[in-house]
C-alpha cells in the first residue's frame, strides 16, 4: 500500500473568508490522490510567543501545533500583507517554532494573496530562513491583487493563477518526494 504524503497548509489570517483561506480551499483542487492536505486553522488559539513558556511543557495549543508540524512531509503558508509585512498572528506562530525546530529542512511553498502583498512576501521567506525551512527553487508565489482574481465562490477566474498554483503543489510534492528518497 503506498503510503500518502503529508501537507500541512497555514492561513496567516484568522477571517475565515479571507483570501488566504479561499486561495488554501482551492489548493485541495490541485491536490493528487498521493497527498493528505490539511489546512490548521488553529493559529488564533496559540498564547503570545512567551520563552518562559517554551520548556519541556509548552501550553497545550503549543504542543497540538508542533506535532502537526512534525508529521507534515511539507507546508504551505499563504498569507496576507498587513501593514506591510506579516501579520502578527503568523509571526506569533512561527515563533512557537524556533525552538523546537519543526520546519528545520522541511519543504515549505509560500504564497502571498494580497492587494500588493511584495513586502510580506519578503518577509515571510527571511522568517522562514530563520528557522532553516526548505523554500526551495520556486516554492514562492505572490498573488497580489488576490480579491480582484476570485469569483463569488472562492475560486480563481484567471487561469494563469491555478496554473502556478498547479505548478507550485507540483514542485512541492517533487520536493517531499526528493527529500523521502533521501
Amino acid at each position: 500500500m503506498e503510503t500518502k504524503s503529508n501537507i500541512v497548509a497555514l492561513s496567516g489570517s484568522i477571517r475565515k473568508n479571507s483570501s488566504t483561506q479561499k486561495v488554501l480551499n482551492n489548493l485541495k483542487n490541485f491536490m493528487p490522490n498521493s497527498v493528505e492536505y490539511e489546512i490548521y486553522n488553529g493559529i488564533e488559539n496559540l498564547p503570545h510567543f512567551n520563552p518562559e513558556l517554551d520548556n519541556h511543557q509548552p501550553p497545550v495549543e503549543v504542543q497540538v501545533y508542533r506535532e502537526l508540524l512534525s508529521r507534515a512531509d511539507g507546508v504551505i503558508i499563504c498569507t496576507p500583507e498587513y501593514i506591510k509585512g506579516v501579520p502578527g498572528v503568523l509571526k506569533n506562530a512561527l515563533e512557537w517554532l524556533v525552538s523546537s525546530a519543526e520546519l528545520y529542512t522541511k519543504p515549505v511553498a509560500v504564497i502571498t494573496a494580497s492587494g500588493n502583498g511584495e513586502n510580506a512576501h519578503q518577509a515571510l521567506q527571511l522568517n522562514l530562513s530563520m528557522l532553516n525551512a526548505n523554500v526551495f527553487d520556486g516554492a514562492a508565489l505572490l498573488i497580489s491583487g488576490a480579491n480582484s482574481k476570485l469569483n463569488e465562490d472562492g475560486e480563481f477566474v484567471k487561469n494563469e493563477v491555478n496554473s502556478l498554483l498547479k505548478l507550485l503543489i507540483s514542485k512541492l510534492i517533487q520536493e517531499v518526494n526528493k527529500k523521502d528518497s533521501l
